[in-house]
């Protein structure tokens, strides 16, 4: 009971669709009695005609009283059904065509008035015509109450019988149009809910209720807010990335020729050390202007993108890093698939994932890469055989700055960040997992992206 008040406490919709029920239910039962009543009376009204129609065959037809035999007997007139009964005031019995039961003569009192009555005969209600014929004999028509009522209510029944078998279809109808009219409101939030984290583009609100439209305008205008205050801290941490490359460069420059004089072995490693934080410095900044690329929303592409011709881009980048460190990179089978994506999205996409890969691998490992497509999606892997990542932080590694603990190598811990970025853009899902699924090492990442187009390039 608490949750349904909760319901009705927080939901227009179910409040609506009760109070119009209640409502409808209230007019129907009010309605009902007062056809109730009418109907019962009009029912009355026709049996008292009835007993008009009675007393006028009589007095049109001439019947006279012929003298009873018995005092106690007379004829019944009209038929069971309709309990109608006619008797003459003087205790004479109406004549009647064919058999006709004897019954018991009911007491009347002879100087009744012409006209309607109700008495009590016999411990019976009874309604009672009294008409003086044209002959000048007194003719008594009468019905018990308790027939005419139950005449009436059967009457009175069948003109309420409609409002008891409309009002629950009433009911439903107004139920199903409460929902229909909620409907827009209910698709309106699910379209919000599904939008990502950077889709802040305006809600259309040329079809919903003129109601509603003030509070759609308000999202729009919170959505450009916050459009704004994400584009001025990306330009913000573009800008700073683009005005600290100069003095880095710079100070790398200066290193490389402090390098080259003459100096003890201690200045020396000291020298390395600060060689390796300004590179490290200037890595940060490449991965922060990537960064900011990432989270920009461009118009979208028009053209196709083959992933075999992306995966040799980035390996000729980084072929350098990977014969440093010894390891050996390349790329398995010859299928390929092509994507209606932005070629520098999908680019900057592999290389962190192939960057990554290498910079975690120790030397003589490998990292393969091959893309296969499957249910309408092509599916990007990356393998290294490194010492992989725990499957506890394998959700933490997509956060920005975040780097595993234990790692040696000067990463920026942007790499998954700008990934995952990308791909959320793409509408394409990340997962890891290990290389070696029973020696629990090497890392496998699986970017499946939805393709428009798919083929495959054997030869390649």
């Amino acid at each position: 009971m608490d949750g349904f008040k909760q319901r009705l406490r927080d939901s227009v919709q179910l409040r609506l669709s009760l109070w119009l029920s209640l409502t409808i239910l209230a007019i129907a039962v009010v309605a009902g009695l007062f056809s109730f009543v009418a109907a019962f009376d009009e029912a009355n009204e026709l049996q008292d005609d009835v007993l008009h129609q009675v007393a006028a065959v009589f007095g049109r037809y001439q019947f006279h009283a012929p003298v009873a035999e018995t005092g106690s007997q007379w004829r019944q007139g009209g038929n069971d059904e309709s309990g109608v009964r006619v008797q003459f005031l003087a205790g004479a019995v109406a004549p009647s065509a064919g058999k006709a039961d004897l019954r018991t003569v009911l007491p009347l009192d002879p100087s009744l008035p012409d006209g309607m009555h109700s008495l009590q005969l016999q411990g019976e209600p009874y309604r009672v015509l009294v008409k003086t014929l044209g002959s000048g004999e007194r003719l008594a028509v009468m019905q018990e109450t308790g027939v005419r009522d139950e005449i009436a209510r059967s009457s009175a029944l069948h003109t309420v019988m409609p409002f008891l078998l409309l009002v629950p279809i009433l009911l439903l109808i107004v139920a199903v149009l409460v929902r229909k009219m909620f409907r827009p409101i209910s698709s309106l939030a699910a379209g919000i809910d599904r939008r990502g984290d950077q889709d802040l583009h305006p809600v259309a609100h040329d079809r919903l209720p003129a109601e509603v439209q003030p509070f759609v305008t308000a999202i729009n205008r919170l959505l450009d807010r916050v459009a704004r205050a994400m584009d001025a801290q990306r330009r913000f941490v573009a800008d700073a990335a683009h005005e600290l490359r100069t003095p880095l460069t710079a100070l790398s420059l200066q290193a490389e020729r402090l390098a080259q004089a003459d100096m003890s072995e201690a200045a020396r490693e000291q020298l390395k050390v600060l060689r390796q934080g300004i590179e490290r410095g200037r890595g940060l900044l490449e991965q922060l202007l990537s960064l900011a690329r990432a989270q920009l929303v461009p118009a979208a592409p028009q053209s196709l993108v083959s992933v075999q011709r992306i995966y040799r881009r980035v390996l000729e980048d980084l072929m350098p890093l990977a014969e440093a460190r010894q390891v050996d990179v390349g790329v398995e089978g010859d299928d390929d698939a092509e994507l209606r994506v932005h070629e520098m999205d999908l680019r900057t996409l592999v290389k962190n994932l192939v960057d990554n890969a290498i910079r975690y691998t120790p030397g003589g490992g490998r990292v393969d890469l091959s893309v296969h497509t499957a249910g309408g999606r092509a599916v990007l892997l990356v393998r290294d055989s490194g010492p992989s990542i725990p499957q506890s932080e394998w959700q933490r590694v997509f956060d920005p700055f975040y780097r595993v603990l234990g790692s040696d190598d000067m990463g920026s811990g942007l790499g998954l960040s700008i990934v995952k970025t990308i791909a959320d853009r793409m509408g394409a899902d990340v997962r890891l997992s290990h290389a070696d699924a029973a020696a629990r090492t090497g890392l496998e990442v699986r970017v499946s992206i939805p393709t428009a187009v798919v083929g495959k390039t054997p030869g390649q």
